[in-house]
C-alpha cells in the first residue's frame, strides 16, 4: 500500500494493508492486544491474493531466506538454521488448570509420553518472558484461514498472527487464506493463534542461512479452555504453521470431543474396484510409515483407482443418517522429502513440480532439488550443495538432505486428487486402519473383531520412532492412533470418547484394520512388496467390507483365509512368516501393552480396554 494509504492502529502499528476497522470486534481485540504486547513496527492483514504471495516471495528472495530454484515453475529452497529442523515435542505444552486435564498418570508425577502439561501460572511466566517487544523492527501478519473448504459444517476458522513472510506464504499453501474467511467468519469464533520467530531487530547476534529463530527460548503453548495457540522461537513447519499440527490436531481434538466428533492424524482415501464401486477409507500412520504414499498409491492390480482426499489429518463427524463423514481439514501437503521417488510415489513427484516450497533438501548446480531415495541419476556435470548450503558428495559421510526435510505443495496440484476432496459434506468413511513399521511378530493385515477392539488396536499401536521428532535411532515406540504427540486433552478421555461413537444411534461405524508393510525375515529383508502392491490388502478389506473375503479368526483379529488375499503375479511370498503369531513375540507384546497403560494411563484407562487387553491374552495363551 502506498505510504499516503497508510493507517495507524490504536497500538501505534502503521497498517500496511487491510482494513482493522472492517473486522469484527473480536478480532479487532485480538490484533490490537497482541500488537501491544509484541510491538511489531507495521501491521498487514493478508488477503490471500496471487499478487500479495509473488510481493512475499520476493520479500524472502531479497532477506536471502528462499531461493528460487529456477528448474521449476515458481519452486523454492529454503534452509533453516541447523537448530531448527523438525517439531520440539519436548518444548510443546498444553495448559490446563489440572494436570490430569492435559495427560493422564503416571501417579508419580513423572514425565508423560502422551503430553506435556503447563499450568497457567507458569504459561504465564513463559509468556511474559518471551513475548514482550518481540517482534520490534518487524511486520505482524495476520493471516485469516479456513480448516477444510470455507463454510464447510465441518470446517473451522483460525486467524494467526506471525512475524514470518516464510509462514505467510506456507499457510497459503496449507490452508485457505484471505477475504473469503474473513467473510464467512463475520462476527464467530476462531481459534487465537499467535507466532514470533523471536528475534526483534536489530538482531543481537548474525542469523544462520537467513533463518530467525530462538532455539533456546522456543516454546509452543495451547490452551484449549481458550482455543488459542501460542508459539514462540522456531520458524519450522510443525511448529510455525499453526494451522498444521497444532490447530489441526491438539486444540481440533478438545473441539471434536466437546462437539460429538473426531480430530484424527489420518490420511484419507478413495479407492474404486473394477466394477466401478468406491468406498473411502482413513488411515493412522506414525510419521514415516508411508502414508502419504499410500494416499497417494499408484494400484498394481488392473482396475483399481486410488484418489487421495488428504494425506494427514482427517476430521469425521457423523450425518443425520449416521454415516460417518469426513473431511481433509488442509489444502495442502507438508511432505517429507527423503525416500519419496518415482518408484514409491510417483503422484508426490508430479505433485511437487512446480508452486512448491522446499525446506532442507539438497540443491543440484543446474537449479533442481535432491534428497535420499530420490533414485534418481544426476546428469553428468550436475553436482550438490546440502541443505547446510556446502558442497557435497556420498563421501562426506552424512545426508544430503535433512532426514525431516519437506515439500510444502498445493494439494490441488496432485495428479489423482479425488473429485470428492473439498466436498463441504464430506466423504463417507467405511474403514479405518491403524498400522506401523513393525520389523517383527505383527502379521500383514487383521481386522478388529467389534469395534472395542479396534479401539484397542489403536490404543495398542507402536512403532520405529521417526525424523520427524526429536528421537533417534530405531527404537519401537507406543504411539497409539499415530497421535502420541497430538493429543490435545488426557488420552484415556480421548479412548472413552473413541468408544462412545458406538453408542450413538443409527452410528453405521467403519470396520477398523491393522497393517503392517514392514515386517522382515529373520535375515532382514522386507516380506512384502509394498508401494503399489499394498493394493491387494486394501482390495481385501474392500471385499470385507462388502462381506465377499474369506477370513479366519486367529488370536489378533481376523485374518486373510486361504486364497482370500489376491497374490496373483507375485514372486512367491513366505505367508508363514508375514501372517505368523509367534508365541514368545505376542507375550511379550501382553506384557509391553499391560506395563504401558498401567504406567501411562492408569486410572483413566476405560475398563473396556482393560477387558480387551485380557481377551487378547488369553487368545495368545491358546498360541
Amino acid at each position: 500500500m502506498p505510504p499516503q494509504l497508510q493507517s495507524q492502529s490504536p497500538a501505534g502499528a502503521r497498517v500496511l494493508q487491510g482494513d482493522l476497522a472492517s473486522l469484527s470486534p473480536s478480532l479487532r481485540d485480538f490484533i490490537e492486544s497482541s500488537v501491544k504486547l509484541c510491538q511489531p513496527d507495521a501491521l498487514h492483514i493478508c488477503d490471500g491474493s496471487e499478487d500479495e504471495n509473488r510481493s512475499m516471495l520476493r520479500l524472502l528472495e531479497e532477506q536471502g531466506a528462499l531461493k528460487r530454484l529456477r528448474k521449476y515453475n515458481n519452486c523454492w529452497l529454503a534452509r533453516t538454521d541447523p537448530r531448527d529442523v523438525a517439531r520440539v515435542e519436548s518444548k510443546t505444552v498444553i495448559v490446563t488448570p489440572e494436570r490430569r486435564d492435559t495427560v493422564p498418570g503416571p501417579r508419580d508425577g513423572g514425565v508423560s509420553q502422551l503430553g506435556r502439561w503447563m499450568s497457567p501460572e507458569e504459561w504465564e511466566k513463559a509468556m511474559n518472558l518471551r513475548f514482550p517487544g518481540c517482534m520490534k523492527g518487524r511486520v505482524m501478519y495476520v493471516i485469516p484461514f479456513s480448516m477444510g473448504p470455507v463454510g464447510s459444517p465441518l470446517s473451522k476458522i483460525g486467524v494467526e498472527l506471525t512475524d514470518s513472510p516464510y509462514v505467510v506464504v506456507s499457510m497459503r499453501v496449507m490452508t485457505r487464506v484471505g477475504k473469503a474467511v474473513l467473510s464467512a467468519l463475520g462476527s464467530g469464533e476462531f481459534v487465537r493463534c499467535l507466532h514470533s520467530v523471536g528475534c526483534p531487530l536489530p538482531l543481537k547476534k548474525p542469523l544462520v542461512n537467513n533463518w530467525p529463530c530462538n532455539p533456546e527460548l522456543t516454546l509452543i503453548a495451547h490452551i484449549p479452555d481458550q482455543r488459542s495457540i501460542v508459539s514462540f522461537g522456531s520458524g519450522y513447519g510443525g511448529n510455525s504453521l499453526l494451522g498444521k499440527k497444532c490447530f489441526a490436531l491438539r486444540i481440533a481434538s478438545r473441539i471434536a470431543k466437546d462437539e460429538g466428533w473426531l480430530a484424527e492424524h489420518m490420511l484419507i482415501l478413495g479407492i474404486t474396484n473394477p466394477a466401478g464401486q468406491k468406498k473411502y477409507f482413513a488411515a493412522a500412520f506414525p510419521s514415516a510409515c508411508g502414508k502419504t504414499n499410500l494416499a497417494m498409491m499408484k494400484p498394481s492390480l488392473p482396475g483399481w483407482k486410488v484418489e487421495c482426499v488428504g494425506d494427514d489429518i482427517a476430521w469425521m463427524k457423523f450425518d443425520k443418517d449416521g454415516n460417518l463423514r469426513a473431511i481433509n481439514p488442509e489444502n495442502g501437503f507438508f511432505g517429507v522429502a527423503p525416500g519419496t521417488s518415482s518408484k514409491t510415489n510417483p503422484n508426490a513427484m508430479a505433485t511437487i513440480g512446480q508452486n512448491t516450497i522446499f525446506t532442507n533438501v539438497a540443491e543440484t548446480s543446474d537449479g533442481g532439488v535432491y534428497w535420499e531415495g530420490m533414485d534418481e541419476d544426476l546428469p553428468a556435470g550436475v553436482t550438490l550443495s546440502s541443505w547446510k548450503n556446502r558442497p557435497w558428495t556420498p563421501e562426506d559421510g552424512e545426508p544430503c538432505a535433512h532426514p525431516n526435510s519437506r515439500f510444502c505443495t498445493p494439494a490441488a496440484q496432485c495428479p489423482i486428487i479425488d473429485p470428492q476432496w473439498e466436498s463441504p459434506e464430506g466423504v463417507p468413511i467405511e474403514a479405518v486402519i491403524f498400522g506401523g513399521r513393525r520389523p517383527q511378530g505383527v502379521p500383514l493385515v487383521y481386522e478388529a473383531l467389534s469395534w472395542a477392539h479396534g479401539v484397542f488396536v489403536g490404543a495398542a499401536m507402536r512403532s520405529e520412532a521417526t525424523a520427524a521428532a526429536e528421537h533417534t535411532g530405531k527404537v519401537i515406540m507406543h504411539d497409539p492412533f499415530a497421535m502420541r504427540p497430538f493429543f490435545g486433552y488426557n488420552f484415556g478421555r480421548y479412548l472413552s470418547h473413541w468408544l462412545s461413537m458406538e453408542q450413538r444411534p443409527g452410528a453405521r461405524l467403519p470396520k477398523i484394520f491393522h497393517v503392517n508393510w514392514f515386517r522382515k525375515s529373520s535375515s532382514g529383508r522386507f516380506l512384502w512388496p509394498g508401494y503399489g502392491e499394498n493394493i491387494r490388502v486394501l482390495e481385501w478389506m474392500f471385499d470385507r467390507i462388502e462381506g465377499q473375503a474369506g477370513a479366519e479368526l486367529s488370536a489378533v483379529g481376523f485374518i486373510p483365509s486361504p486364497g482370500a488375499l489376491n497374490l496373483r503375479g507375485l514372486p512367491d511370498l513366505d505367508l508363514g512368516q508375514l501372517f505368523g503369531l509367534p508365541p514368545d513375540f505376542w507375550r511379550k507384546e501382553v506384557e509391553d501393552i499391560r506395563a504401558y497403560f498401567q504406567r501411562e494411563v492408569e486410572r483413566d484407562l476405560p475398563e473396556e480396554m482393560e477387558t480387551q487387553l485380557e481377551q487378547l491374552e488369553q487368545r495368545v495363551l491358546r498360541l
